[in-house]
């Protein structure tokens, strides 16, 4: 095992801690590849990043990022992820909370400012709603924008398209067309292995002449 993912002392014993203090709370706790991260339910996030925060064997006072997962199998498709930092312990905790359509996860700007644009990048790209957020609104697409563009479900080409139209001296949108229909090299794809003979290819199949004997 790599030296670097052995947990340390002082991630044994924040999971500990998390674990004991947050039994109500906390779902699941688990150190993977010398990370911590444990799972919460939508309706606790509040109450534990702010404890995790607050606490003194904690200290996770710095947000690092959210961001989502996307699942289409399951009945809660979406996972919000939750990076926290400690600069005074030096370690790293991850928390997890499952989502769906139409179950809002409660914003944590109240807790962390910083929250504020890393949420709305998670409605935009996934579509995953954070009620009492103060101003959901996309933040990387267009306010027109039709879908999220991070589901799994999401087609690749999208559903428009945006040129600048030099007669109407304006951006415009367009229903997305190809310009010509989608082709399979099958005797170009490594993935599906070369299906035809090419110039040379005879001479491997062609009976290696024995060996004569040596004198």
């Amino acid at each position: 095992m790599n030296q670097s993912t052995i947990p340390s002392d002082a991630l044994r014993e924040a999971a500990a801690h998390v674990q004991q203090t947050l039994a109500g709370e906390v779902t699941a706790v688990e150190i993977v590849r010398g990370e911590l991260t444990i799972r919460v339910g939508r309706a606790a996030i509040v109450r534990v990043l702010t404890f995790l925060r607050d606490d003194a064997k904690c200290q996770f006072s710095q947000l690092i990022d959210i961001c989502g997962v996307d699942y289409p199998e399951r009945a809660e498709r979406f996972e919000v992820v939750y990076h926290l930092l400690s600069m005074n312990k030096n370690t790293r905790i991850r928390v997890k909370v499952a989502a769906s359509d139409d179950t809002p996860v409660p914003s944590v700007v109240s807790i962390f400012p910083c929250a504020d644009w890393l949420e709305r990048e998670v409605w935009d790209m996934y579509g995953v709603y954070f009620s009492d957020h103060p101003d959901l609104r996309r933040i990387l697409t267009d306010y027109g924008f039709d879908g999220h563009p991070l589901r799994k479900d999401f087609p690749l080409t999208g559903y428009v398209e945006m040129r600048y139209d030099e007669d109407q001296k304006r951006v415009i949108y367009e229903p997305v067309k190809l310009a010509q229909d989608f082709r399979s090299f099958d005797f170009l794809s490594p993935w599906e292995g070369i299906q035809k003979l090419l110039p040379g290819d005879e001479k491997a199949t062609q009976a290696t002449p024995p060996k004569q004997g040596g004198a």
